[in-house]
């Protein structure tokens, strides 16, 4: 079995069988969740659709191979809430009462597997305003660590507008996210396309630079949930009013 194979059947939920995943809980070894959500939907011209899923993986299964083997990502939600794109065939969304509805049942779904410390880690803009407004009452019925955090608001500013020329991050298919691309999966850019269209913003990506915003996301995500671990990085639970 190939070193990437093993890391995968360590830290993705659906590589275990039921015994493997139950010894490992078990035994005490599993201390943290990560859930990504994100997107399937158009990213201008030059992106391929699965950007905001493919990055968000990337992060979540990155973090979980550093902190091996206390960590473990559920499968992906790569449908988000889209609705503002839908004028572009292709996208896909889901509106926001169902897809809350699948999110908690999934964050249920672990918890009742064992996990009091869970990660939504999210790659789309588009999700941010429901999950929101509705966590506090996901925490309340639950009553446990649960934390939701887009993966670009881990990354400190000051190494963004350093590195970035733009100077601003995350931007929807702009060079933020086409650097990401760049560094991560090339495959996934479109070079023709981007200098053809209008918006010339994504001309400005490099895969250098993209591979300094995701080094450091990655570690400000891994030193997120140690904290969320070893509980200093605890959420508050909101009181039920009467």
């Amino acid at each position: 079995m190939s070193e990437s194979n093993d890391h995968n059947s360590e830290i993705l939920l659906h590589k275990h069988t039921r015994r493997e995943f139950r010894e490992r809980m078990q035994s005490g070894e599993l201390k943290a969740c990560i859930i990504p959500v994100a997107a399937t939907e158009q990213h201008l011209e030059h992106l391929a659709m699965e950007h905001d899923w493919r990055s968000v993986m990337l992060i979540a299964t990155e973090v979980a191979k550093r902190l091996s083997p206390h960590v473990i990502v559920a499968p992906s939600m790569n449908i988000g809430i889209s609705e503002h794109h839908m004028r572009h065939p292709g996208t896909l969304s889901a509106l926001p009462g169902s897809w809350l509805s699948v999110l908690f049942d999934t964050i249920r779904s672990m918890h009742q597997a064992g996990f009091n410390h869970i990660l939504v880690l999210n790659g789309h803009g588009g999700n941010i305003a429901p999950c929101l407004g509705m966590w506090g009452q996901f925490q309340q019925r639950l009553e446990i660590n649960l934390h939701f955090e887009s993966y670009w608001n881990l990354l400190p500013e000051e190494v963004a507008t350093a590195n970035l020329k733009t100077k601003r991050f995350p931007g929807h298919a702009q060079e933020f996210e086409t650097a990401f691309a760049l560094a991560a999966f090339p495959e996934n850019v479109r070079q023709d396309a981007m200098r053809d269209q209008e918006d010339r913003e994504p001309l400005e990506a490099t895969a250098e630079v993209g591979q300094i915003m995701i080094d450091e996301i990655i570690n400000q995500v891994s030193q997120y949930v140690v904290g969320m671990i070893d509980g200093t990085n605890l959420v508050e639970i909101p009181p039920f009013h009467t």
